[in-house]
């Protein structure tokens, strides 16, 4: 073999190796990972009130985003023939063949076991069993059976989707009381909404990979009623913290004021003639609440408004 050659093959390892990690990456759908630390960040600081601990805070961060990542990785190789016929999911690494079913379960093993590890070394046993309880909601119940059965696997899935507020809120007080119970009902009755929205501007895809979601299985505006109802139930939950004095005045007011935005938004769908538009106003308020109100949780501890 020349130089020249032995040179070219060496560029072009170079030059794949970080399209590798990047696939390697995109299995742990680090936008999903992302959303979810800041829900764990807000019920962290719900529980401490400005008692911060380094530590611990830092074993919830790294021990969810692994966990988190394990689960994502894991989903992407249930899903992998249904991706392949979602415009959205239809580049995912594992449906173009850039990495493999072996490499994807090893890599959601390493990172599961390395979140374990990193939960119980940093929080205690209430925590890491949480944090495995979501993994196996997420993977075991919902992404192998509900999803691809029935309509009601969106609501399987907010059970695990509720859990990272919950196990950042555990990781400080070690007992599942009445502030976890709170979060885990607000959490859950908000993924509802979020997520219905998502099947109805992604009603084609889901339609094409026959994934039983409500709108596809029921009709957009039986959808609709439900997101209504969902947001409705959302209000006075996400209130409650507030009312019962574990949140202060400014999550309160911005509970109020984003909560009662998205009623407005969900009775508007009723108006409307583009339900996609309509969907993903619903979709992007949505996340613009539930953020909003985890980082008015941080701040309230951080720097007291009461």
């Amino acid at each position: 073999m020349d130089h020249a050659s032995s040179a070219h093959q060496h560029d072009d390892r170079l030059t794949t190796m970080p399209s590798r990690r990047q696939d390697l990456l995109e299995l742990t759908k680090p936008g999903i990972i992302g959303g979810n630390l800041i829900a764990a960040i807000g019920g962290y600081f719900l529980a401490a009130q400005g008692q911060f601990d380094l530590m611990t805070f830092a074993a919830v961060l790294l021990g969810i985003a692994l966990i988190i990542g394990s689960a994502c990785a894991c989903n992407n190789v249930i899903d992998r023939d249904i991706d392949a016929l979602m415009a959205r999911t239809r580049h995912r690494p594992l449906v173009r063949g850039s990495v493999s079913i072996t490499q994807a379960l090893g890599l959601s093993a390493l990172l599961g076991v390395c979140g374990v590890v990193c939960l119980a070394l940093g929080t205690n046993g209430l925590t890491v069993a949480l944090a495995v309880i979501g993994w196996g909601v997420y993977v075991g119940i919902y992404s192998l059976y509900m999803k691809r059965h029935s309509e009601y696997g969106t609501l399987v899935g907010s059970l695990s989707g509720a859990m990272p507020p919950v196990v950042g809120y555990c990781a400080v007080t070690g007992t599942f009381d009445s502030g976890a119970i709170a979060l885990l009902v607000i959490f859950c009755l908000w993924q509802m909404p979020h997520s219905y929205a998502i099947a109805i501007f992604r009603y084609a895809d889901y339609q094409r990979a026959s994934i039983p979601v409500l709108p596809v299985v029921r009709g957009i505006k039986t959808a609709k009623h439900h997101i209504l109802g969902y947001i409705v139930a959302f209000i006075p939950a996400s209130l409650a913290l507030g009312l019962a004095s574990q949140a202060g005045i400014g999550y309160l007011c911005v509970a109020l004021v984003m909560g009662c935005y998205w009623l407005y938004l969900a009775l508007r769908g009723y108006r409307l003639n583009d339900d996609v538009r309509w969907a993903k106003q619903v979709f992007g308020v949505s996340i613009l609440t539930i953020t909003a109100m985890s980082l008015v949780m941080v701040l309230e501890a951080v720097v007291p408004l009461v």
